[in-house]
């Protein structure tokens, strides 16, 4: 009996430790009104990154679905969507693709971490902003049924791909504000358990019709591969990872998955 409640004990304060981890994932990556009052957790923040982007994916599935209501035309009605993306994340992964894609622009290697941590906007940032924003745009506006469900499993399946390179490549700061990600993730197989639970929800759309087998199998190997590749593309370039190129893996990952759903 007293071992029975030691280890009801050790799960409620399990559970409670996860909770203010799962909170300050929250506050975190997104800008939705959490009160740092409240007792929050950052260290392994990044083993919730793929829940949030499902809480991101719920949110515009709803928003979406109220502009549909009010009979708003679905290209203006994705736009709006996007927006909202970038205003629930408050553009934190946006920028880490923009300084990013500045970084990758200059020729000499070793000026590359130099100009990523510069907080001016170059040309290669604002254009792949852009680019970024009309890819998601204008394949959400493509897609005709289950908006929700690839707005989840798009948000879902990018933040995967960042939790696979904090846990697989290494880190090129001393300090920044992905280091402290690196520091508390340090084995690839703290990827697995989401890994599991991406499948799960990838898998939604079989629960409506057996018909979207296919749809579902093309989501989860697309999904997967696509965030893997795209933290292993950016590794291959600058050996290594930072928290600029955590947000692009997730930018990129979130923006050609989108383009593959419109597929069929």
């Amino acid at each position: 009996m007293t071992r029975l409640y030691s280890l009801l004990q050790m799960c409620i304060a399990f559970g409670g430790v996860q909770a203010k981890t799962f909170l300050g994932a929250i506050a975190f990556y997104t800008c939705l009104p959490i009160s740092y009052t409240w007792p929050l957790e950052f260290s392994g923040i990044a083993r919730w990154a793929p829940a949030i982007g499902w809480v991101i994916g719920i949110i515009l599935g709803t928003l979406d679905f109220v502009l549909l209501r009010l009979d708003i035309p679905i290209f203006p009605r994705s736009a709006l969507i996007v927006a909202s993306w970038v205003a629930i994340t408050g553009g934190l992964h946006l920028d880490g693709a923009m300084d990013t894609a500045d970084g990758l622009a200059v020729l000499d290697p070793e000026r590359r971490l130099d100009v990523m941590a510069d907080s001016r906007t170059g040309a290669f940032g604002a254009m792949t902003a852009v680019i970024i924003l009309l890819l998601k745009t204008a394949s959400l506006a493509s897609l005709g049924s289950h908006r929700w469900w690839g707005l989840i499993v798009t948000a879902g399946w990018g933040r995967w791909g960042q939790l696979v390179a904090i846990a697989r490549y290494p880190y090129l700061k001393a300090e920044g504000k992905g280091a402290f990600h690196k520091a508390a993730i340090r084995s690839q197989w703290e990827s697995f358990p989401m890994l599991i639970l991406m499948i799960g929800v990838s898998s939604i759309p079989l629960w409506l019709s057996w018909e979207n087998r296919y749809t579902v199998l093309i989501t989860i190997l697309s999904g997967s591969t696509i965030a893997v590749l795209t933290g292993a593309w950016f590794n291959h370039k600058l050996g290594g990872h930072t928290g600029d190129t955590y947000g692009a893996v997730v930018e990129w990952t979130e923006s050609l998955l989108l383009c593959l759903l419109t597929v069929g």
